[in-house]
């Protein structure tokens, strides 16, 4: 199975290179469901794409929006445009948007999962229309996943989300921005207002009435996290070509550390007949921030998570590697504060998880520090083993002090 990751912005993208991505999803600065992303200018694109091809990796463009006639000035093209930078794919929701790409260019078409196929006759219109792959509405079961397979077009590929946020309303396409924030979801702009705290209120008479599950309300809307790296034999078994992270907007250490983990898990499948993955490899989604996990709908009904908004993590982002170390010593850029003789976990694309104890710290002046405190600080330490580009440093948390990585 492919493993595809997202990439909000450049620095995001290295990362999802680096740490086993087959291909990445990103947007530009039009047309996708990610507004707040870092996302990608013309020329941005460009570099985007052919960094990416360098490294044997493939680029899919999403443009997924819930068009307006507005939005589709100058759509043709973008899509044109798309096709000379070499983009592999774009990712569409809409029927008008498929229409326009089909006429415009010949790049491969991705339904995106805002198109909510949850069938097969939904999926087989789809590839008869020209669409190269079905991207999965997250509410389907493996069961069904399994019928889709077979009653579609073999040609056809089918993606699915394993990992991530889960949208309280069906495959994301969400009323609730626009109506209380006039942002509309459905064109990038979410405000995510699954996740905010709830009351009940008697406006005639100023009255709050108690539902709280904490201080700030009650978190009706607010779903758990999916994590399927458990099942990935499951999910190959199934007919899945490509499975997807979500986490445009999250961030690089995020992109990171979920990358390698589907990586190491993908890499234990394809060598073992006995999928049992290792603990090593399934805890490693658990070193970066997340809410509760949960299946999904693969088996059954999502649930829901009941007790707080707020994700969670074990470890915290403390360098990340800027060059190979030579001669023993490594080029550090800082994220959280470090000091002299703290002890730090390496998280590395090439290697086992090492540890690395901070030693020898000197600023880019050739001055010795004892403490890094300035934020994106850069810095040379000892580092006794072989580390590499994009490598990262962290460190455990206290889970009941930690905040979002």
């Amino acid at each position: 199975m492919e493993l595809l990751a997202p990439a909000g912005d450049m620095a995001k993208l290295k990362m999802a290179i680096h740490y086993g991505a087959d291909a990445v999803y990103l947007a530009g600065k039009k047309y996708g469901l990610r507004t707040f992303a870092g996302n990608f200018d013309e020329n941005q694109l460009k570099d985007t794409i052919e960094y990416a091809h360098s490294k044997s990796v493939k680029v899919y463009i999403t443009v997924n929006i819930v068009p307006h006639d507005s939005d589709f000035v100058g759509l043709d093209e973008y899509f044109k445009y798309l096709e000379k930078l070499g983009a592999d794919a774009v990712i569409v929701a809409d029927l008008g948007i498929l229409r326009v790409a089909k006429r415009s260019c010949n790049l491969d078409v991705h339904i995106s999962t805002q198109a909510n196929i949850i069938n097969s006759e939904t999926a087989q219109m789809y590839a008869e229309l020209g669409a190269k792959r079905i991207i999965l509405a997250r509410e389907m079961s493996l069961e069904e996943i399994k019928q889709m397979r077979k009653n579609l077009d073999k040609n056809v590929e089918i993606e699915a989300f394993v990992h991530g946020a889960m949208c309280i309303s069906h495959s994301g396409r969400c009323l609730l921005s626009n109506f209380f924030t006039g942002r509309d979801a459905n064109r990038g702009a979410c405000v995510q207002a699954c996740r905010w705290g709830y009351t009940i209120r008697e406006v005639s008479k100023n009255t709050e009435f108690p539902i709280e599950q904490d201080e700030h309300g009650t978190y009706i809307l607010n779903s758990k996290d999916m994590c399927m790296i458990q099942y990935l034999d499951q999910l190959r078994d199934a007919g899945i070509s490509s499975i997807k992270i979500e986490g445009r907007m999250k961030s690089e250490y995020y992109v990171a550390n979920v990358t390698n983990a589907y990586r190491l898990a993908l890499n234990y499948l394809k060598s073992h007949n006995n999928y049992d993955l290792p603990k090593e490899i399934a805890d490693e989604v658990f070193k970066s921030s997340h809410r509760e996990y949960c299946t999904g709908f693969y088996f059954g009904n999502a649930e829901q998570k009941i007790d707080s908004s707020n994700p969670v993590s074990d470890y915290e982002f403390v360098a990340v590697v800027l060059e190979d170390s030579v001669n023993g010593r490594a080029k550090l850029e800082m994220r959280n504060r470090f000091k002299e003789n703290d002890v730090l976990e390496l998280l590395s694309s090439t290697q086992n998880n090492g540890i690395l104890t901070i030693k020898n710290i000197e600023n880019e002046c050739g001055e010795r520090i004892d403490d890094v405190k300035n934020v994106q600080q850069i810095v040379f330490v000892d580092s006794p083993i072989a580390i590499k580009k994009y490598d990262i440093l962290r460190r455990k948390v206290d889970a009941k002090s930690n905040s979002s990585v």
